[in-house]
Formats: C-alpha cells, structure tokens, sequence
C-alpha cells in the first residue's frame, strides 16, 4: 500500500517533516495540495527521519490495541467518561495555568482493556506525519502525553457528554490537536447526529454517514459553502486563542447581531408528489448554532400556488454568537393528512450572507440543484 501511494499521489504526498515545523502542526496554507496519511504509527518522528533512504520493504513491526465489541460501544464510552471523571477529580489539587482546572500527577485509574496485536508495515507507518491516530483517553492525559502530531477520534456519546460537564477543557483540547468525532456503532440504520454541537466547540472533523440525506448532511454541506466550498474553514478567534473562556451553552460576551430577512415570494416551487397536498407553500427559517441562537419562525400558507407564492413576511432573529450561526431556509407543503411534505432548501452561515435583494437558490433532500427553483429575498443585518 505504501508503495501505491508514493506511485499514485507522488510529490503531492507528505513524507517527511516540512522544514519550518518540526515540533508543530503546520497551518494549512503551508500543507496546500498536499496529501496527508492518518494512521498508526510505529515510533517517533525522529526515528521515522533517521530510516528515510532505507530499505523498509516488507519490514512489519507489532502494534498493541484496545479492543472492544461492537454492541459494548455505548457502555464502553460510559465506562470511559467515568474514568476520565475519577483520573481528572480524585488526585491532586493543583490549578493548570491554561485551563483553570486540575492538573493531576502522572497517575492513571483505567481499569485493564482487552487487547489485540497488530502488524504494520514500516513503511506504511514512516508516511504518517502529521496524522497519527491515537487513542483519546482523557483531557488531563493528553495535556500530559500527546504529542502536537496525535489525533483523537471520540465517539459521539463520550464526546457529547464532555461537552457539557468539560467544556473549557475539551475546547482547550481542540486549540492543540485535531480532534475528530465519529457516530457511534449503534447507528446500524446509518443515522446521523447535528454536527453543530460539536463545531460549537472546535472539533476540527465531524464524520457523518454522507449517504443519508437529511438535516445534518444539510448543515455539513452549508458549513463548508465558507471559504469558496475549499473544505477548510479558520475557527473564530474564541475558539483559537489559549485566554478565552468561551462556553456555547452560557454566552457572557459578544456581539449579537440582529438579523431582518423579508421573505417577498417564492419563484417555481418545487412540485408536491402527494395526491393529497395541494401546492399549499410555507417557508421555514431556521438558525443552527449556540443553544441560545437556535430557533425558526415560519410563513404564512399560501394555497394552491407553489409556482409563484408571494408571501412579503419580515423575521427578525437575534445571534448572539454569529461566527457560528448557520442560517436554513425549508419550503415544504401543508398536508393537513399526512404532514407537510418537504419540497427543498438551502443552508449557508450567517456571515456569508450578502446584504440586500437576494436570490436563494435550493436543493433537494439527497443535496440535487432544483433550478430554477428559489425564493426571493431581501436580508439585512446589524450588530
């Protein structure tokens, strides 16, 4: 595999430390066009630098790993966040400078894992730079031991709960290493959870099921239409600076924006495919971010006309935190039997919104163009 990578992906693939970031993670700008491999890794940086030129064809070295069944995951990652609980709040007493909170001697109180051993090719390993994937075992253990090139995955159950009773501390963990939330293995229907929570708090990759379409893959494909759809988007200053005290869920600074978005008609709407639906319009928006920003207000019902709907309804929304604020706008038609159908929508930030008389374009539920439809509208916004 090592071999077919180098072939396929040649100069554009990172082997080896970029010269000005030895000890750091480099920004992407440095890493433009170029590919990166997570994995595990045998060894050390160093010690990758000191084979490079050597012959490491089919040389393998053993790596050792928890393990656990796949319908244990749930009581596993409870199991995990209780531990992570007891290392963090039993032992010691003193106050870590950067977080505020309890730094604990080198002592762990994990109970034992099972494990299996691995083989991996050496030379698969030497092409992990960057990436290497490293199993999350707590804030204050990583705060210890994690090196700048380790990266975590938590599953969404674990994470989620962190999230609320560790904030400040999983927010600082996200400002030193790339931290990547995964769902978890129970969701055998491919379901998907509302990445917003977990950008709330700096979560560098949120994986989703990209096959199933619904509202989360919606706020996935919204978040990135920023920086020209580029995949990468520059956290807010909050979420990056080592003083800040951000929480999502307790705003005491900022400031609010006050968003006005008049909703003057729809343009060819979407066809209802129910016998029983009539083309009786109705607009939904909705704001994705921070608990206290989230809330939707709708439009009137228009009946019987989904070709041209002229609704002219002003909505007024208060953001406090609009760095974050994802704005989406649901067209559906009213079934007094069967409930609304959904007929299209359109999710972008907050802060990409231009100004004035707009044209909001939509998309089906699997993510398709359904040009010309749109609605038209007029936005403005103040702080």
């Amino acid at each position: 595999m090592a071999d077919n990578l180098q072939a396929t992906f040649g100069e554009s693939l990172l082997s080896d430390m970029l010269d000005d970031f030895p000890d750091t993670l480099p920004s992407p700008e440095a890493l433009k066009f170029k590919i990166l491999v997570k994995n595990k890794k045998i060894g050390t940086l160093k010690e990758t630098r000191e084979r490079k030129g050597s012959d490491k064809r089919g040389k393998v070295e053993e790596w050792e790993e928890e393990v656990a069944d796949l319908e244990e995951e749930e009581e596993e990652e409870e199991d995990k966040f209780k531990e992570s609980e007891v290392f963090e709040s039993v032992l010691g007493d003193n106050q870590d400078k950067e977080t505020g909170v309890k730094k604990l001697p080198g002592v762990m109180l994990f109970k034992k894992k099972k494990t299996r051993k691995l083989k991996i090719a050496l030379a698969l390993s030497d092409l992990v730079i960057y990436t290497k994937a490293e199993k999350f075992k707590s804030f204050q253990h990583s705060r210890l031991y994690q090196q700048f090139n380790e990266n975590n995955s938590i599953g969404e159950t674990q994470a989620r709960k962190l999230s609320k009773l560790r904030v400040h501390e999983f927010i600082f963990h996200t400002r030193k290493f790339i931290t990547r939330i995964y769902p978890k293995a129970t969701r055998a229907d491919s379901s998907n959870f509302n990445p917003q929570e977990f950008w709330n708090i700096g979560c560098q990759m949120v994986a989703l099921n990209f096959q199933t379409p619904g509202l989360p893959m919606d706020l996935q494909n919204g978040k990135f239409l920023d920086n020209g759809g580029s995949g990468y988007i520059l956290k807010p200053q909050f979420l990056r600076e080592s003083k800040s005290y951000f929480n999502p869920s307790n705003i005491k600074e900022g400031m609010p924006i006050t968003l006005t978005i008049r909703l003057i008609s729809g343009i060819q709407l979407p066809l209802t495919h129910s016998s029983s639906n009539k083309g009786d319009s109705l607009v939904i928006i909705e704001v994705f971010g921070v608990p206290n920003d989230q809330m939707k207000q709708q439009t009137r019902v228009i009946k019987k006309n989904a070709f041209s709907p002229r609704w002219n309804e002003t909505f007024t929304f208060i953001i406090h935190v609009p760095e974050l604020a994802l704005i989406r706008f649901v067209v559906e038609s009213q079934g007094l039997i069967a409930g609304n159908e959904f007929l299209g929508q359109y999710t972008l930030p907050l802060l990409c919104m231009n100004k004035g008389y707009r044209r909001v374009p939509l998309f089906s539920r699997m993510g398709e163009s359904l040009e010309p439809a749109s609605l038209f509208v007029y936005v403005w916004y103040v702080r």
